[in-house]
């Protein structure tokens, strides 16, 4: 009996195809995000411990997915998340994502289940800055997935 190969539970990058290679790259570097070493003009890594969020042209990456075109709208179904240590640390996380280029979405607001808000980067990726009790997070700031807070 063969066992049939299957991929590993996991993700290993991000890729958002942004309009501007080095404006989003100064955009993530504003936050604080320190750039891969091993990134290029048209190719840009930051290392998020274990994977990547990477930034390409959109027109390359259409081109690459023969995606019919390299422009969106609306409201693509997706977002990317961001697990603050506290309550207070999320309006200070939106600010900065706004003083850095980004566009506030939703502020900071209390929720049935913790502190939430949103923000577009400059190219109009959704990210959510989030405050849960539930979420365990280790010492390194990873997410302990299969645990919860007490």
């Amino acid at each position: 009996m063969t066992t049939a190969l299957r991929p590993s539970q996991r993700l290993h990058l991000i890729l958002l195809g942004v309009h501007d290679v080095a404006a989003s790259s100064k955009f993530y570097e504003s936050l604080g995000w320190a750039k891969s070493p091993t990134s290029n003009d048209g190719f840009v890594k930051f290392d998020l411990g274990g994977y990547a969020l990477c930034l390409l042209s959109r027109a390359a990456f259409a081109s690459d997915a023969m995606a019919p075109t390299p422009q969106g709208s609306g409201f693509a179904g997706i977002g990317l998340v961001y697990l603050a240590r506290s309550a207070d640390d999320v309006p200070r996380i939106l600010e900065q994502a706004v003083a850095a280029g980004g566009t506030l979405i939703k502020p900071a607001t209390k929720t049935d289940w913790g502190v939430a808000g949103y923000f577009k980067d400059p190219d109009g990726h959704l990210f959510e800055v989030d405050y849960e009790d539930g979420w365990l997070l280790d010492a390194e700031h990873r997410l302990v997935v299969d645990k919860v807070n007490p």
